[in-house]
């Protein structure tokens, strides 16, 4: 079985360059926006699968409920089999690094070796995430998050199933953009003032499994992005959600910047 971080990062690597052109010209027509590239059969197939089969149960993993959100996360990665932590460093490789930047024509990109707010999430039947903003920066303030790269390997994922990412490149009060939670598909996209996202509600008895990393860099994408924590919003026909998330965002924002470290730590990354 290939386990290695660099072997798999040589399949990455082959996939982004095979599908160069059509990627740069998704990431082009969308930059303006919310810039996205999708890729598919990033991996063979059958370790691909292998990783899915590595993924824990949703008991093992941490659950996160709230109005905001419904998931389970893991990033303490050493519990967990060692070919997810080598999946999880093989998109933080310098060469894939350095190819993502080449897409985006972004520079002085830098992986996040604490995955703060990175590592694995399983999503099971009416697990959901609403329409957020994510967290503006690194656990220590130090550098803007530009990228939010999305590995999905739940075999079989059909769009009926739900657990689907969903772009809001015009704001939560319009209709999003579904970009299908296929198998072996990367999805990759900006993070910045107006990149609202969200995972539509899970509908299968199916556990949808993805691999999450972050890209950073000591400018912001664009000149207008101003500091913020995790923002949420409800979908159009949540209007009473809408609002409760809207107070709960302005108050933990407002806590934020009085406290720069926060008020409480947030446990979220791993402690190698």
């Amino acid at each position: 079985m290939i386990n290695s971080r660099k072997e798999i990062a040589e399949f990455i690597l082959k996939s982004l360059q095979k599908n160069s052109q059509s990627i740069q010209e998704q990431f082009k027509q969308t930059h303006q926006d919310i810039g996205y590239f999708v890729v598919d059969d990033v991996l063979p197939e059958n370790l691909a699968r292998q990783i899915h089969e590595a993924f824990p149960a949703t008991e093992e993993a941490v659950k996160k409920q709230s109005l905001r959100e419904y998931k389970y996360v893991g990033y303490q990665m050493n519990e967990f089999d060692s070919l997810l932590e080598e999946v999880i460093y093989a998109f933080q490789e310098p060469e894939i690094v350095a190819e993502v930047a080449k897409i985006c024509g972004i520079q002085g990109l830098e992986p996040d070796e604490n995955l703060y707010a990175g590592g694995i999430s399983l999503m099971k039947q009416h697990n959901f995430l609403n329409p957020h903003l994510d967290n503006s920066h690194d656990k220590d303030r130090s550098r803007w998050r530009v990228l939010n790269l999305l590995y999905y390997v739940t075999p079989d994922w059909r769009l009926e199933d739900g657990g689907n990412l969903e772009l809001w490149p015009h704001g939560v009060k319009n209709e999003p953009i579904t970009i299908e939670s296929k198998f072996n598909r990367l999805a990759i996209m900006t993070t910045h003032q107006s990149s609202w996202h969200s995972v539509s509600k899970v509908m299968s008895d199916k556990v949808r499994c993805c691999v999450s990393n972050y890209y950073f860099s000591e400018t912001p994408l664009k000149s207008t992005d101003s500091f913020h924590v995790t923002t949420f919003r409800g979908r159009p026909s949540e209007k009473l959600k809408d609002a409760i998330l809207q107070c709960d965002s302005f108050l933990r924002g407002t806590l934020r910047k009085l406290f720069k470290r926060g008020v409480k730590k947030n446990k979220h990354e791993y402690k190698k």
